[in-house]
């Protein structure tokens, strides 16, 4: 019956390993109990417990060479003990037989063998033994859920294995034990007995009359998912918009990410050509992220990960592409997050423990990266028929919706550009590569562009002034502007973030990009490359964008010119000069200088309540990593308009230690004009707080640190005091402005603009 459990539970697992170490555990567990009959109660239990913990051993061993798991026996028994019952209820169909999904389903045989075997054999009560075996099936049936067909012919084996069981025990060993007795009370044994099984009988029929039909209606329901319940590995907040980390990379070029080995079973010692343009001629494009779901403020990664084994679930190639099989051995140094790299799409991984998005094709170490992190990942690149790309259409539906979203708010500058190129290109292909053109041709790669692809962002990079900052940018906005104009086309576009890597040698930031792509029916996920060549010099966009007037006039033609006639002289009245109905200009005046004074102050006041509503969304808002973060934006925007910019390459301390000497100053001055206007001793009583203040500040730059160099140990608590010291400093410096600069302090739009 222990082994029927297992064999339940094993069909949601890869392969028949589980079943097979859940039938030793039941056969150990009833074979020690048979064993050690004879010996005390008390000892069985130390006896089978000894005995389970070594099977226990040989089954983690088992599944770890299994899956090829790195680390020491000890590691991998540490980790599975820690982490049994969460990666059993997170990881992936089919279940990998790794010793973290193994481990509960031993013991658990085990434990239920034992205590089955103790109360049938020692107690001689075979119907109560049945329960923890009947128990066990139970969980196996509610933990596989849905994710299996319904298992009816373990079931029914269970039933009539028990029923042999009760039938094998019940035979008497020695005849009709009643019969040594006296007649009258062998008589009220046997009335006793004959009402004891009717009354048995007529319960057992009672309970199937009325429960049968409600158990039965529940045969066709989907049963409830386990799953559910159990959030499954989540990335980083690094990883949510790993497209944010580029202008990052871009400044820092030679710092060294990971290290890759490529070889392709397929082609032994082939270095030729790939269809990466980018990449060149013996490289390959590594994903590092797929971003597909877009707010207009950021693109998200969006996957569910579930843990997985050492083989990966295999998806069909799109019908009109190429397989090859790419094998890497990748060791990881300064790349940070929980996102592994890896050629799509990955199809087996060793070395490292890993959950997996179907969706993407992606994977992450639910764990962290580590510097000298060493994985091995094959997987199968996919290369499309580029002679059906010209003919090829894209998917449409609710299956496609999610690429297909364009959110609410996109500049009307953008609509048009999309209307513009997609005018005179009816096919998908022919708009997904017009946009791409547009984009090589009019914008300029550089490497010092500020991170941003929100709307607002993708307007300035598309439209804004070339002598102001405009149409140039990093990759991310290069794949985020293909991306946003490709759906306001019709075309399901994603965003993907990887490195242009070569076949083997070091991967640098300055390899990492961004580049989108297009889905289209029977090739899959097509890859665009909108950057612009490096021996071209871009086209001001002037020249080939130039909107349309939204109201045009409705003709041509020039409308016939009216001329005016000529007025009758005013005439004067008795009573003083004639009421033409005009009005005054004194007026005339008052009303427009009113209006316009309402319309400063209706300025001023909206300013001052965004700039309210953006320190609120700063400090009390979001996880304690963000608040700490939005605090420090808080303190170096307080500097900013206190005419003290820091540079970017200042680290926290330096900028706290600017701030710091920022404060001194301003309130130096503040108490010098004090003593000049009233000797009443007030300005001294500013220094004390001045001295706080500055504590306050040098505190915000530890929490600021400890946010940057050791992600998510930061709690709400600091969270609070780093809220505190930004408000704190903030208003300390602005009492120590002059009065007409603390005025324009609440109400200057920098703060609101100013890119981050």
């Amino acid at each position: 019956m222990v082994t029927l459990a297992g064999a339940v539970l094993g069909r949601v697992y890869a392969g028949p390993l589980l079943t097979m170490l859940v039938a030793g555990a039941a056969v150990g567990s009833v074979l020690v109990s048979v064993l050690t009959r004879r010996l005390p109660s008390w000892l069985v239990a130390p006896v089978s417990v000894l005995a389970m913990l070594g099977w226990t051993a040989v089954s983690l061993r088992v599944a770890a060479v299994d899956a090829q798991l790195p680390g020491g026996f000890v590691e991998v028994a540490g980790d599975a003990a820690g982490n049994a019952i969460p990666r059993l209820l997170t990881a992936m169909i089919p279940v990998a037989a790794t010793p973290d999904t193994v481990l509960l389903p031993v013991v658990a045989a085990w434990l239920a063998g034992l205590a089955g075997a103790e109360v049938a054999l020692r107690a001689g009560r075979v119907l109560l033994g049945y329960l923890p075996p009947v128990l066990l099936h139970a969980g196996a049936v509610y933990v596989v859920g849905p994710n299996a067909q319904p298992a009816i012919g373990a079931t029914v084996a269970l039933v009539v294995t028990a029923a042999l069981g009760l039938a094998v025990s019940s035979r008497p060993a020695d005849g009709d034990p009643a019969d040594g007795l006296p007649p009258a009370v062998r008589s009220g044994v046997r009335v006793r007995l004959a009402v004891a099984s009717a009354a048995g009988t007529a319960v057992v029929v009672a309970l199937a009359a009325l429960l049968g039909p409600a158990v039965a209606a529940l045969v066709d329901t989907r049963p409830v998912d386990p799953r559910r319940y159990v959030e499954p590995p989540q990335v980083e907040t690094l990883d949510e918009n790993p497209l944010i980390r580029i202008s990052g990379w871009a400044l820092n070029p030679e710092q060294e990410l990971f290290q890759v080995a490529t070889d392709r079973p397929d082609d032994p010692g082939s270095t030729g050509p790939t269809d990466d343009a980018v990449t060149g001629s013996a490289g390959v494009r590594i994903r590092l992220a797929v971003l597909s779901d877009y707010d207009g403020v950021t693109w998200r990664v969006g996957a569910t990960y579930r843990n997985a084994g050492r083989i990966l679930p295999a998806s069909e190639p799109a019908p009109h592409t190429t397989v090859e099989t790419v094998r890497q051995e990748i060791t990881v140094g300064d790349l940070s997050g929980r996102l592994l790299p890896a050629v799509p799409t990955p199809r087996e991984v060793s070395g490292a423990r890993v959950a997996y998005d179907p969706g993407t094709g992606t994977l992450i170490r639910p764990d962290g990266l580590t510097p000298g992190l060493r994985y091995t990942v094959t997987s199968a690149r996919e290369s499309p028929d580029n002679n059906l790309l010209a003919t090829a259409n894209t998917p449409a539906g609710d299956a496609v919706a999610r690429v297909l979203h364009v959110p609410d708010g996109a500049p009307e500058q953008l609509r048009r550009l999309a209307a513009q190129l997609a005018e005179e290109n009816g096919a998908p292909y022919a708009r997904a590569a017009a946009i791409e053109q547009w984009l090589a041709e009019h914008y300029r790669l550089v490497a010092d562009a500020p991170s941003g692809h929100a709307y607002p962002n993708l307007a300035f990079f598309l439209f804004g002034p070339r002598d102001g900052g405009g149409q140039r940018g990093t990759s991310e906005q290069f794949a985020a502007s293909f991306a946003v104009l490709g759906r306001l086309s019709g075309l399901p576009t994603r965003v993907v973030v990887g490195f242009a890597a070569p076949g083997s040698g070091p991967v640098r930031a300055a390899d990492a990009y961004a580049w989108p792509e297009v889905l289209f029916d029977g090739l899959g996920w097509v890859a665009f490359d909108p950057l612009p060549r490096p021996d071209e010099q871009p086209r001001p966009v002037e020249e080939d964008f130039r909107p349309q007037p939204e109201d045009p006039p409705p003709s041509e033609q020039p409308e016939p010119t009216l001329e005016p006639t000529a007025s009758p002289p005013a005439q004067a009245a008795p009573g003083g000069p004639t009421d033409s109905g005009g009005i005054p200009v004194p007026v005339l005046v008052g009303g427009t200088g009113g209006g316009l004074l309402l319309v400063v102050v209706a300025l001023l006041i909206t300013l001052a309540g965004l700039r309210r509503a953006q320190t609120r969304a700063r400090l009390h808002r979001g996880d304690p990593v963000h608040r700490i973060a939005g605090a420090w934006r808080e303190l170096t925007d307080a500097l900013r308009l206190a005419g003290r910019p820091v540079a970017a390459d200042l680290s926290a301390t330096e900028v706290a230690a600017v701030a710091n000497r920022t404060l001194a100053e301003a309130i130096r001055r503040d108490v010098v004009t004090a003593e000049a206007a009233s000797t009443d001793g007030t300005a001294d009583e500013e220094r004390p707080m001045s001295t706080a203040v500055q504590l306050a500040v040098d505190d915000l730059a530890a929490l600021i640190n400890q946010v940057g160099f050791a992600p998510g140990t930061a709690t709400a608590e600091q969270a609070e005091v780093a809220a505190e010291a930004a408000t704190t400093y903030s208003a300390t410096l602005r009492a120590a402005r002059p009065h007409w600069r603390r005025l324009l302090w609440s109400v200057r739009p920098g703060p609101l603009r100013w890119p981050r």
